[in-house]
């Protein structure tokens, strides 16, 4: 544990996965990467991989020292993990990238889609969910992901090349709203979404047709494509709004993220 302090004193940056006990020290020069158990010695499993991104930093020749905290946290898609940098993220909403063209307005989901392997990037209050493709590796992609955040936030860049692109507040409630879409808006803001951001994504809202009965919702982050994502809707998010909102009905089909339609069960129009 001392020789961990002293590395932390000389500037490293530690990255802490909060369920396998994974850390990452990032150093001025390179990626020292190590698990451990709170009972055994963390010398175990040793890896060191060159990080070319980051600038060395030389403690005889001055300059700034630039340390970052970040922590990893799975989520219930395996293909998407959460990342939080210790800082804020969105100060408003959340965003989604779900390609790379999408992410040309945000220099810090540039820089994770410049990646191989990486198939969304997603942002929200405090953290940033990163899912990747099938055929990728955690083991490979973790540092430099570690890599890209920490060199955005040491660069000063905003996270938004344009302010306008930021998201917008889905579910702020507007004098036209109907009482329904009103209630469907404050249900999804204080019951709803929370829990869905827990796991590193977002639901938002699209819309409700009163004639139909359908909610129109879209997943984001993590929770698109995730395998538990319909169990979810079903016993959650499907369940809470017909209790709560009448008006809800079983009208509930289910769209892909470019628009495919099946059917799923009851009561939401989804987006992925």
């Amino acid at each position: 544990m001392r020789g961990l302090g002293r590395l932390l004193k000389r500037g490293h940056r530690l990255g802490f996965s909060k369920q396998n006990n994974h850390c990452v020290l990032f150093s001025a020069s390179k990626t020292v990467s190590y698990s451990s158990n709170l009972f055994t010695s963390p010398s175990k499993s040793f890896h060191v991989s060159s990080s070319p991104q980051s600038p060395i930093w030389n403690p005889f020749q001055g300059g700034q020292r630039r340390t970052m905290f970040i922590q990893t946290q799975s989520t219930p898609n395996p293909s998407s993990l959460m990342f939080y940098p210790g800082k804020p993220v969105m100060e408003v909403g959340s965003a989604d990238f779900p390609n790379a063209r999408s992410a040309m307005s945000s220099p810090l989901a540039r820089a994770v889609y410049a990646i191989d392997g990486i198939a969304r990037v997603f942002f929200g209050s405090d953290f940033i969910t990163v899912t990747k493709s099938e055929d990728a590796s955690w083991n490979f992609l973790k540092p430099e992901i570690f890599a890209a955040i920490m060199e955005f936030y040491s660069s000063g860049q905003p996270l938004f090349i344009d302010l306008e692109t930021a998201a917008a507040k889905d579910t702020a409630i507007h004098e036209d709203d109907s009482e329904t879409v009103a209630m469907i808006k404050e249900l999804l803001e204080t019951r709803i979404r929370p829990s869905v951001q827990d796991d590193g994504g977002d639901i938002v809202y699209r819309g409700f047709d009163l004639e139909t009965g359908i909610v129109k919702l879209q997943m984001q982050g993590a929770c698109s494509g995730c395998p538990s994502s319909s169990v979810t809707l079903k016993s959650g998010i499907e369940n809470m709004l017909m209790h709560y909102i009448p008006e809800v009905t079983c009208n509930n089909h289910y769209f892909g993220s470019f628009g495919q339609m099946d059917l799923l069960s009851c009561h939401l129009l989804l987006l992925l």
